[in-house]
């Protein structure tokens, strides 16, 4: 008997963690912590977003899909589940990587909520000023 193969990486954007676990095609499932994938994210753009370096690969049918993910909204959710099947995706396959790089699917996000500063509204709101 075969042992599966299964590929697992990890993507990251702002505070969301996903943990994306690929393996060979059995029942063409994508599942989002135990919902699928279409539950999961209400918005089809946050689908597409999510599963768009298996498109660019012409992989969609060939894996099965298992993604936990916490932390952070929606969208940044979707894109860190992106990164992660990106990364796993050159795990199986390293020629892709030129393909993967173009389209941006590797680059960590490095924006991040800037903290509130003391003496202001918000990170950069300021109280509203008064002459008189």
């Amino acid at each position: 008997m075969q042992k599966l193969q299964e590929v697992v990486a990890i993507g990251r954007r702002k505070t969301a963690v996903a943990s994306v676990r690929l393996r060979p095609a059995t029942k063409n499932e994508m599942i989002v912590n135990d919902r699928k994938m279409d539950e999961y994210f209400p918005i089809p753009s946050q689908v597409q977003t999510a599963l768009a370096p298996l498109k660019l690969a012409e992989l969609l049918d060939k894996y099965d899909i298992f993604v936990r993910v916490c932390g952070g909204g929606l969208m940044a959710q979707a894109e860190a589940v992106r990164l992660g099947v990106a990364r796993a995706i050159l795990m199986e396959n390293e020629f892709l990587r030129s393909q993967m790089k173009s389209e941006g699917y590797l680059r960590r996000d490095p924006r991040r909520r800037e903290r509130k500063k003391y003496g202001q509204r918000g990170a950069r709101r300021r109280f509203q000023f008064s002459k008189r």
